[in-house]
């Protein structure tokens, strides 16, 4: 069932204004209200008002002191200050606040450039940045004022360039808590472009704390304004703004300090209007992010078949994973070969640190910045990954493979929609229209057997639960008819009920599509009853492929024995502790010649030391990598219970042999008592 606050309490519009009035009725925003009013009235209306009066000069009237009919005084040609104040809203408020969305657009977008583009882009992004905030801002804007020659327009180009930088910074930190997730990760396997990760997932994910810093900007953008007029570099006459008339005002400060303390208020006042809007928009924004009340499901059409493909999906040959250290080499893959069939679900398993997540990220080409991937053979869906450009590439895995990933909650982008995010592949790859793409998402969650429909649609992923979230995650995988589905330990953090039916849909999506899955995880036993082959890797190379119905009796290499041996069986002594495999594995910058489980394993030979073992068949569909392979032997499963039965029966003979024993001693004993009776009777008789 969908959470509680997914269903619907109140109609949908009351809800809507609800939540709109709550926070404009809110003291910090009826107060914003007020004060962007008292600004909104001049502003629109001032050179209507005013202008007249602002513009007429008077020479009977020149430089007065406030009166009743100059409340502010007038200047040195007889003007009302007053009007002259009230028609300058406008000339001040506009140069300020196109500043400031001049100087957002491009910080931001230089700054949210860092988290979409390659590696080395970004780090030249990032020490472009770093030279433009060297310079304090308000040189940077005299420089630029007197650069493109005093006047308004100088002066707000020369603001923007000088708040660039600033966005640049902010943007670029909350960029970067956004590129490592999950979801940006899923969507590059997409294949979405740049634009499209920026405006879908960069930028509304980080958009709540970039308003509250522009509309802050805005307020002081226009104290930087109103400088740059008192300085000469802003406003010229006969324009003026606030910062001019303050500066005009300023040689009468001491005999009529009004005419210079107005302006300063109302530059004040503006900066404190503008600095409410952005707390009042900032929260509105969150509000914003919790679910509007959804409708009702609507029927959906049938899925369409897809057609059959090559045999197999993926071959891998000498697949080779190097990352970048400060003072070495750590080679985490080494050298690992696979190969994926059409409808084949192949497990991948082995201790933590062995390479397995890594193997999945070069396959899907996802490796973290500064990682690469070497391969002798690297074939996607009968194209050589080798011969192809990185663009053809990522195409390619974007329509033929999808990914699930371990943890359900950070696969998604928590600020879109379910809808959105599940249907953005199919839109941006096959061009669906929107409407089509829908219907196909229905059907996808009526696959993983979700309800809710639309409703589930219109939700955001922190609304639903992990089992939930999981089940979203592979109807999104299957919405493209992906030919290779790779499953990171998708069912690690979930319940025994839920792992199952996570199973039953994956094998159902297997089923229907003919889908290769390739799935990793540290569950032995899942592995075994679910997939078809098993891939045991140790030390950043697979030691053996063997079918997983072979898993529990016929495994040949010690360390595949051993992880076995290691998993709890219910029919094991209770009082006997855990088996578990001895010592750690492998450094991965080490580059010692020889087995990588030489130090751990009990069965080592003298050639174990000295050179390395390569995956060499033992039989039908099964390999091995070990210079002493060991003989089958039952270890769990069915054997292991066939074993315990033919212990038990043995137990079962010898405890009858000791009972028979027993009794025939008995028995003997009763005859030797009964004998030595009528020994001692005849004796007495005597």
């Amino acid at each position: 069932m969908l959470p509680s606050s997914l269903r619907p309490a109140t109609p949908r519009a009351a809800g809507r204004s609800g939540a709109s009035r709550s926070g404009w009725a809110s003291p910090l925003g009826a107060t914003a209200l007020v004060m962007l009013g008292t600004l909104a009235v001049p502003a629109v209306a001032g050179a209507v008002l005013w202008g007249t009066a602002a513009d007429r000069p008077d020479p009977s009237a020149v430089l007065r002191g406030p009166t009743a009919e100059h409340l502010l005084g007038t200047d040195r040609l007889g003007r009302d200050l007053l009007a002259r104040l009230l028609a300058a809203t406008w000339p001040s408020l506009l140069p300020a606040v196109a500043a400031t969305l001049l100087g957002a657009a491009a910080g931001i977008t230089l700054g949210a450039l860092t988290a979409v583009v390659g590696g080395r882009a970004r780090r030249l992004l990032g020490a472009l940045i770093n030279l433009l905030l060297a310079f304090p801002a308000l040189l940077v804007a005299m420089f630029f004022a007197a650069l493109f020659g005093a006047g308004a327009d100088g002066a707000v180009c020369a603001l923007a360039v000088a708040c660039a930088p600033g966005f640049a910074r902010i943007t670029q930190t909350l960029a970067a808590t956004v590129a490592g997730t999950d979801f940006m990760a899923a969507a590059r396997v997409l294949g979405l472009r740049r634009h499209r990760l920026l405006l879908r997932h960069v930028l509304p994910h980080i958009a709540e704390p970039l308003v509250l810093n522009t509309t802050v900007a805005a307020g002081s953008a226009l104290v930087a304004l109103s400088g740059l007029s008192f300085l000469g570099l802003g406003a010229q006459p006969p324009s003026y703004d606030w910062g001019l008339l303050l500066s005009q005002g300023l040689d009468r400060i001491y005999t009529e300090p009004l005419p210079a303390v107005a302006p300063g208020i109302a530059i004040v006042f503006a900066a404190v209007a503008f600095q409410l809007l952005g707390e009042v928009l900032a929260g509105a924004a969150a509000r914003r992010a919790r679910p509007r009340q959804p409708e009702e499901p609507a029927a959906h059409p049938a899925r369409a078949g897809r057609q059959a493909a090559a045999d197999h999906v993926l071959e891998v040959e000498d697949l080779r994973v190097v990352l970048p250290a400060a003072d070495r080499v750590v080679r985490p893959v080494r050298g690992v070969t696979l190969a994926l069939r059409r409808g084949e679900m192949v497990g991948l398993v082995g201790e933590s640190g062995s390479g397995k997540s890594l193997t999945a990220l070069a396959i899907a080409d996802l490796l973290p910045d500064g990682a690469r991937a070497t391969w002798g053979t690297h074939r996607f869906l009968g194209a050589d990954a080798g011969s192809s450009s990185r663009g053809e590439r990522r195409r390619r895995l974007a329509t033929g493979m999808a990914m699930i990933f371990q943890n359900p909650a950070s696969a998604f982008n928590p600020s879109l929609r379910i809808g959105t995010q599940m249907t953005e592949a199919v839109r941006a790859h096959h061009g669906t229209p929107r409407a089509q793409a829908v219907e196909q998402a229905l059907a996808a969650l009526q696959r993983v057997a979700l309800p809710g429909g639309r409703r589930l649609l219109r939700s955001r992923p922190f609304q639903l639960s992990g089992g939930q979230r999981q089940r979203v995650a592979i109807a999104a995988a299957s919405m493209m008819r992906p030919a290779l589905i790779v499953a990171d330990e998708p069912t690690t953090a979930l319940d025994v009920t839920v792992q199952r039916q996570i199973m039953d849909l994956l094998r159902r999506i297997r089923r229907d599509d003919a889908t290769a899955i390739l799935f990793i995880s540290h569950d032995i036993a899942l592995v075994a009853d679910a997939c078809d082959r098993v891939l045991v890797m140790y030390g950043g190379t697979i030691v053996e492929n063997l079918p997983a119905r072979e898993l529990a009796a016929g495994a040949r290499h010690p360390y595949t024995r051993m992880l076995v041996a290691s998993v709890p069986d219910l029919a094991a002594d209770r009082d006997r502790p855990l088996r578990t495999i001895e010592g750690g594995p492998p450094d991965p910058c080490a580059t010692a010649p020889g087995c990588p489980f030489h130090d751990r394993c009990p069965h080592r030979l003298d050639r174990c030391a000295v050179e390395s073992p390569v995956l060499s068949p033992l039989g039908p569909e099964h390999e091995v990598a070990c210079w002493g392979p060991l003989p089958p032997a039952p270890f769990r499963g069915q054997r292991v219970t066939e074993a315990a039965a033919t212990e038990a029966a043995e137990t079962d003979v010898a405890e009858t042999d000791v009972v028979e024993k027993s009794e025939a001693e008995t028995d003997v004993a009763e005859k030797s008592e009964a004998e030595t009776d009528v020994a001692e009777k005849s004796e007495v008789e005597k």
